[in-house]
Formats: structure tokens, sequence, C-alpha cells
């Protein structure tokens, strides 16, 4: 029998217009195709230049196709950039009896990583003959049976697809039966004999046919079974069923004695030729047997093995209905077991490729991995969507059916997170859903972004003169965020001068502990505030850098003398010599001993003490304790010498005190005989003089009003910028305390000349600080 081929013509055209379309639409997939059971080295299509890679680049960037469990069947020839076949194809092994059969090749190249996806289509060729469950079958029918009765057959299997398993039969010629004509339903492999004769058995007890299975492939193969019919004598009616199909859809997974149906056949004899035994028929496949289970009495079919969709799609199951007679007659029926999914099977998850750790610099939307999944159920059972872990910088793309990319989505920072735990979860979209995980540590490559930084900007440090050379002073220290060679901070100072010299010759840094040295021994006197700048810089390529400034202050410590001022002209030996009249009275400045000390605060506060006379003479003179001022304590006599030899001690208030003493010759005359100078410097002294110490007191009390004020807001100050006390360095004594004068003190001059401050900035200032004695 041959059928018409025209819908199978327009189907296959339909199909071909799906495929273009899909391949339009594949978001440049390749797609090629090759006969099964091509020779080695047949051609398959030019993969690299499809894909637009240049062949020059293919080894270099380590040009790849992986194919999941189809490896070794295709291969690439790096050389031309041709797909050829590498090893036996055979598309019945491949793909069984399923209408598309594809090998799907991921081809990978890196630097940059890229993924192409391309699906080579596998061509059927007839390459398998029609085959029968058996070469014989034995068929017992009754001569009463009445003419169109039908005998089913098992037909026969064609592992090819399409044409080439397109089966058509033929029936040996002969008298008594004609071939049925399969129906339409694929899931029927309905056959069977028809009876167009009447049988006798007396005329012919056996009888001998031969079917012939031809397939559609060219060219044609075929397949044969004999038939050895038995003619029965007796039993004239054979048990009927009610239908001679039956459809029965059974869930999978459904546990060992679940019922699947229960099969009536009936018979129009009595006893025991109407007594009907239920029995599978010897044809089905032993599959089935292990799969089900027919009660012979009741004709219940149940489950007594495992069903499972993945495995079998429908199992078809042939019934025999056998009564008891002397020559039993069998009637005929066929159950068809369509088994319908279950969500059973978990998500398959799998990276194919990794490209870390990933530079904290990425551009947005650089690929970390490649990801793919697949499920065995079907329809929404086996539709899988991929998700990952929440409030990460990355995201997951989908690139081409169940394929995902997992990008990066924004800025990655090293110094906050180093290393990110991703967990991918694949969830089906069946009820209730089934997942599965795969997780992947991502880290996080550093970049030099981070320039070392100093817990603050500047540091006040407070160093001893006369240090020894070498002392170490202060510790810089200064933390990067970065990591390795990136972290790697080293110091140096901001070259520069200082006054005529450079600032290298005064203080170093050591490059990795940061410790800051004096190289000599400072001197208050020359250089009171140096203020300098050191940078620290990282290893990184290129460095960053950051300075921090430092303000050392160098303490005063009492190593300086009181020196005395030149005396006026007169003197002689260095003494400083005054002529007295015999007339003056109380109180009268006779001399003034002037002395200055090159120190500060109270090392270069002075006071004045006369030394006692030889042989206790008492003397009618007095010096001011802190104005240097000698003046008369009486009235003068006769009884005084008329030349008097007075030593003043100049003393500073240092620990210890330095001392310096002067001389002054003071000598009594008579009044004509006093200078003019004298004399009016005499006359003078008494009222100028005295006004001028009474302005004074009054100059000192606000001076040293306006000073207090300046040290306080300096404290303030000093308070607010610092939330701690600044660290002095090994040589640094304590920090000295400043106080004023009171009435009866005096202002000193820690030199003549204006003393030097380096601070880097402005020219040189003077320092003038006010004191108070100790003394009432």
């Amino acid at each position: 029998v041959v059928y018409s081929r025209v819908g199978q013509e327009s189907r296959r055209l339909l199909l071909l217009l799906l495929l273009l379309a899909a391949w339009e639409a594949g978001n440049g997939q390749l797609h090629y195709s090759v006969s099964e059971e091509a020779k080695h080295g047949t051609f398959v299509g030019r993969i690299a230049q499809d894909l637009g890679l240049e062949l020059a680049e293919l080894v270099p960037r380590l040009f790849r196709v992986a194919s999941k469990g189809r490896g070794g069947l295709l291969e690439v020839n790096l050389q031309n950039g041709i797909l050829f076949v590498n090893s036996r194809i055979d598309r019945e092994e491949l793909c069984r009896r399923s209408a598309e059969c594809s090998i799907h090749l991921e081809v990978i190249v890196d630097r940059p990583l890229q993924v192409f996806h391309v699906d080579v289509e596998v061509r059927d060729i007839n390459d398998n003959p029609p085959v029968f469950p058996a070469t014989q079958k034995n068929l017992s029918i009754a001569e009463s049976r009445p003419l169109d009765s039908r005998f089913p057959l098992e037909g026969a299997s064609d592992a090819d697809i399409g044409e080439n398993a397109l089966l058509t039969y033929r029936l040996s010629p002969n008298e008594y039966f004609s071939l049925e004509k399969p129906p339409d339903d694929e899931l029927v492999k309905g056959l069977g004999l028809i009876l167009r004769k009447s049988l006798d058995r007396e005329e012919a007890p056996e009888i001998f046919l031969v079917l012939t299975a031809t397939d559609g492939g060219k060219p044609e193969l075929t397949g044969t079974v004999q038939l050895l019919i038995t003619v029965l004598d007796a039993n004239d009616n054979a048990p009927a069923f009610d239908r001679t199909i039956y459809k029965v859809r059974l869930l999978e997974n459904v546990p060992n004695g679940t019922l699947v149906i229960k099969l009536n056949a009936s018979d129009l004899d009595e006893g025991l030729n109407g007594d009907i035994v239920y029995s599978f028929s010897n044809d089905i496949s032993p599959n089935v047997k292990s799969k089900f289970h027919i009660d012979p009495i009741t004709g219940q079919i149940i489950v007594k093995g495992y069903i499972d969709f993945e495995e079998s799609k429908s199992y078809e199951i042939i019934v025999e209905g056998i009564d008891k007679g002397q020559l039993p007659l069998s009637g005929h029926c066929r159950v068809i077991v369509e088994v319908e999914d279950n969500n059973d099977n978990v998500p398959d998850l799998e990276f194919k490729s990794l490209s870390l750790p990933i530079r904290e610099d990425a551009p947005l939307g650089t690929v970390i991995a490649l990801i793919s999944v697949s499920d065995k159920d079907m329809g929404v059972n086996g539709l899988v969507t991929c998700s990952l872990t929440s409030h990460v910088p990355f995201k997951l793309v989908s690139t081409f059916k169940n394929y995902y990319s997992l990008v990066l989505d924004s800025a990655l920072d090293r110094e906050s997170v180093s290393a990110y735990e991703l967990v991918v979860t694949a969830r089906d979209g069946g009820s209730p859903s089934l997942w599965a995980t795969a997780s992947v540590s991502v880290e996080v490559a550093d970049v030099n972004d981070n320039a070392p930084a100093f817990a603050q900007p500047e540091y006040t440090v407070f160093v001893k003169e006369n240090n020894p050379p070498g002392c170490h002073i202060f510790t810089v220290s200064a933390w990067d965020a970065d990591a390795q060679e990136n972290a790697l901070v080293s110091y140096s100072l901001v070259e520069r001068r200082v006054g005529e010299r450079a600032l290298s010759s005064y203080v170093s840094v050591h490059a990795e502990s940061g410790k800051v040295y004096a190289l000599q021994p400072l001197d208050h006197e020359e250089l009171e505030l140096l203020q300098f700048q050191v940078t620290a810089r990282d290893a990184g390529v290129p460095p960053l850098g950051s300075n921090v400034t430092l303000q050392v202050f160098v303490l005063d410590e009492n190593d300086n003398a009181p020196a005395l001022l030149a005396p006026r002209a007169g003197g002689t030996g260095g003494a400083v010599s005054e002529l007295v009249p015999w007339s003056v009275g109380v109180g009268h400045v006779v001399a003034k001993v002037r002395a200055v000390d090159a120190d500060s605060g109270y090392n270069a506060w002075l006071s004045y003490e006369l030394q006692p006379g030889t042989g206790g003479a008492r003397i009618p003179f007095r010096v001011g304790l802190y104005t240097g001022e000698i003046s008369t304590t009486r009235a003068l006599d006769e009884t005084d010498a008329p030349r008097h030899r007075l030593l003043v001690l100049v003393k500073d208030h240092g620990e210890p005190a330095l001392t310096a003493t002067a001389t002054v010759l003071v000598s009594l005359v008579e009044s004509g005989q006093a200078p003019k100078a004298s004399s009016r410097a005499l006359v003078g002294a008494v009222g100028p003089d005295a006004a001028l110490v009474d302005v004074n007191v009054y100059l000192i009390i606000a001076i040293c009003a306006v000073s207090s004020l300046l040290v306080l807001t300096l404290l303030l100050y000093t308070a607010l910028r610092c939330s701690a006390l600044p660290t002095e360095g090994a040589c640094a004594p304590g920090k000295p305390t400043l106080v004023c004068s009171s009435a009866v003190g005096s202002w000193s001059y820690s030199q003549q000349r204006r003393p030097r401050v380096c601070s880097g900035e402005g020219p040189p200032k003077t320092d003038l600080m006010a004191f108070s004695p100790s003394l009432p």
C-alpha cells in the first residue's frame, strides 16, 4: 500500500520556513548540516570565517570548541578555520526517534572572552531497514470466525525518521486474508489481517503468509515476518472487548499497584467457552512487561515498575482475552498509556568558563562567567529561570536559550569589599518548583587608587635645643587602603631652603619607618621654629602620595650667660666711672647697669644684686633688683669714703642660673666739681627718672594684660586644633610656662638683634615675652 505524500511535503516546507525564521532570530547563531555516517574529514563549514574571526588569532586567543556529551564528533582545523567530521556520526544513536537532531557546539575564545553557539543538524539517511519483533508469528483462528474478522499484528519499526521511516506493508497473495491499513494516529501502530473468505480446517488446516514492510527511503529497505495460521475447530464465538483501542493518561512516578485501567470483554458462549482469561500479547516488548501487570481474572492492569516520563512518553499494550473452550478463541484490544510529566527533575546548573579575579576598575558589562542550565522535564516543568544573590554589583544576562552570562553591573571598590560569594539559583516553572544552586567566589584585584593618608594634616613637635646629633624627634605614619605593593609606603622630605642652608642639613626621615631625626644640634637663638613637609608615597604604578606638615619648635635652654652692654664713655678697664656730689639725697640714681641675655623666657629674665664691700664696710648704695639702677640709700656725709668700688652681680633665672659681674666706680665730689652733664643728669634723675619709673609701671601693666590675652588666645587655638597633646620627640622637654611681669618686674629682650623663626613663609618675627619674678 502506497500513501499520498502531498501533505507530508507541505509539512516539510512549513518546518523548513520555521527553521529559517529561527535561524534569522538566533542572535548570531550559526547553523550547519551534515549527513549521518559521513566520512572522516567531511567538510561542514568555514566556522572561523562565518564567526568573523581572523585565522591568525585562533591560536593566540585559545580558540576551542566544546560540545556537551558530543566530544570528538566534530573538530576545527586551526590552520584554515574549517569545521569537519572527526568521527562516525550515528543520528539514531544521538537522537533516537526524535524528529530534530542536531549537535550544539560552544565556540569559546579568550582575550577578550567571547562565546558563540553553533548548531550542526544531522541529516538522516536510510541506513536502517524495517524490523519486526520476531521472524515468525503463530496465529490460531477458529474456522467459525465470521468474515471481516480482524486479527491484530505487531507492525515493524524503523530507526530512521521522516520518509526513511514511512513504512508500507504488503501481504503475500492469498485468498483468505487481506491487510488492514494502519490508522492515522501516530501513537497506534495498528496493523492486522481481515478475513475475506471463510476458513475450512478440513480444506486448509494451516496457512503460510509473508508480511513485508518497505520504508520510503532511497534506496528502499525491507523487512519480513512469516505468519503461520492454524485453523481451529469448535468454539463459535470469540471474546469481544468494549473497544478495540483504549487511551489512558498516567502520571509519572506513581507507586506500584496503581490501577491503570480495568478491561471488560464478553463472550456469547456459555460455560468454559464463555470464561475469559486476560493476558498480554506475546508481541509486546519486555519493557512493557516490566512496567505493567494484568490480572488474568478481573482484567485490571496495574503498575509494577517505575514509570518515568523522561524514559518513555507512552506505552502500547496489546491485551488478549482467551476463553476456556476446548478450542479456545481470543479477542484483542490495544491500551495506549500516555505518561504525563511530573516536575521530578532538579535543574542542572554548570559554570562553563570563569574569568577571575576581576580588577576593581573593570568596566561595566565585563563578562565574569558563562553559565548553562537545563532541565529534563517538559513544558513549564522544564522552563528554567536563573537568579543571583541580591545586593551585589553583578547581574545575570540571558544570552541564548538556557545560557547566561555573569557580568559586572556596578563599580567595584576593593577597599570596601575585597571578595564576593555569589550564589546562582536555577528554578523551574513547576508547581511546586524545584531549584538548584551553584556558588562562585569572585575576588576583586587591587589597583592603586588610594594615596597614603596621614591621621592629621599637621603635627607640632617640641625639641630642646642643643640636642645630640641624630636624635629621634618624631615619627610620621601614613596608612594606605590599597594592598601589597600599592600599600607599601615610603617617606621622604620635601626639600627646601632654610635661610642659606638646605632643609636636609637639619633633619632627615627614614624611608621605611617614618622616623624623623635631627641631624645636628639645634640652637633656639638661631632657629626657633622649623617648618617642613614630609611626603608619603606608595609603590604603585603610577605611585600616589600625600604630604604632612611638621612644625618643630626649638625650646630654649639656659646656655647663654648675661652679657653687659658696653660702658659709657669715661669708663676704664670695662668699669663704669661715675662722679656723685656729696650733697645728693636719698634715692638719687647714680648709675645704671645694662645687660642682655641671648636666651628667652626665664632664661633671659635678669636680676641685679650688689655684692658686699670688702672689710664689711657699710655702703650707702643699693641696686634695683630688676632695673639695674644704682641709687643712694641715705644722705652722704663725711664718714663715707670718697671712692667706692661697687660690684654688681647680674644673674638670669635659668636652671642652673648663669651670671656676669659689672664694676661701677663711684667718686664723691663737691657740687661744683661735678661735670655739667653729670649735674644735669643728677638733677634730672630725681624728677624725670622718678616720673619715668611711674610711666614704666603703667606700661608694664598694660603690656602684661595684652600678653595674657595673647597667651589665652593661643591656648584656646591649640586646644581646638589638636584633640590631643602633640607627641614630643625623644629629645623634647616639657612645655615652658609663660607669665607676665609684676609692677616691680621688667621686660627683657632675649637679644638685641631679632631672632630668626624659620617657618618657610614670611620674614623673621620678633619674639617678645613677659615674665613675673617669683620674689615679692
